[in-house]
């Protein structure tokens, strides 16, 4: 019993040892985006097996409606500047299907005029609390459909950009993510107009990925080449945020 003890102890010695100077290494090593390199590609090798099973028939669990409750307001980035929200138009920025560059810029109404979705999903942070939400609005694949301004057919941009008016916070999405069809511009929650701070007039849902890329208040959306730049993976989290 001595000896296995005695064993054990140095054992566990030797692996606090290893995993101390594991750490102190990696905490030498350059950043990238916010964290050592070395997490950067566990994240994108992550983000790679999120991509791998991504399909749009895999889709959030949904929940009856009288499950929805309030949820939390969890960050205020992007919604400190006062907005006049009878005045905001929803920028446009994209390629048309002839292969120009072209900026539309679109109303509530124009939103509203998509076909009327509404469903109730899962809100999940990526702090680890949940709520189960009733929402309304337009899937984006109709916003695109209707308004093509992803680039030509057979020839689409695979980046989506969303900021909010005052660039203060901004998300990127994939276009598969984008188009997925409970990826929603979002009107009202839980059967009413949305509030100045859940994102009103318009803002992103999409239960496949955590609440972080559920960008509140929209001002822009972009349609581009190069991945962009989103507001919490420059602070060290997962770009692709999947569920």
């Amino acid at each position: 019993m001595q000896r296995r003890s005695r064993r054990a102890f140095l054992t566990a010695g030797i692996s606090a040892l290893a995993a101390l100077g594991g750490w102190r290494w990696l905490a030498t090593r350059p950043d990238e985006d916010g964290i050592p390199w070395p997490l950067r590609r566990v994240l994108e090798a992550n983000q790679q097996l999120s991509e791998a099973y991504f399909s749009n028939a895999h889709l959030a669990p949904v929940f009856p409606r009288n499950r929805a409750r309030m949820p939390r307001v969890n960050g205020k980035a992007g919604l400190r500047t006062p907005l006049d929200t009878a005045a905001w138009k929803l920028r446009v920025e994209g390629i048309s299907p002839s292969g120009q560059p072209q900026t539309q810029e679109f109303t509530l109404d124009d939103i509203k005029a998509l076909p009327r979705v509404e469903m109730t999903t899962d809100l999940k942070c990526i702090e680890g609390w949940s709520t189960v939400v009733h929402w309304a609005g337009a899937r984006f694949a109709d916003f695109v459909a209707r308004y093509p301004l992803a680039g030509p057919a057979g020839q689409q941009l695979p980046f989506v950009s969303l900021v909010t008016p005052d660039e203060q916070y901004y998300v990127g999405f994939d276009m598969a993510s984008a188009l997925h069809p409970q990826t929603l511009l979002c009107y009202e929650m839980n059967g009413k107009p949305l509030t100045p701070e859940h994102g009103a007039p318009l803002r992103l849902v999409s239960p496949v990925k955590y609440g972080i890329k559920n960008i509140k208040r929209i001002g822009t959306i972009r349609f581009q080449r190069q991945q962009p730049r989103d507001y919490w993976a420059v602070r060290g989290y997962d770009w692709y945020a999947g569920l």
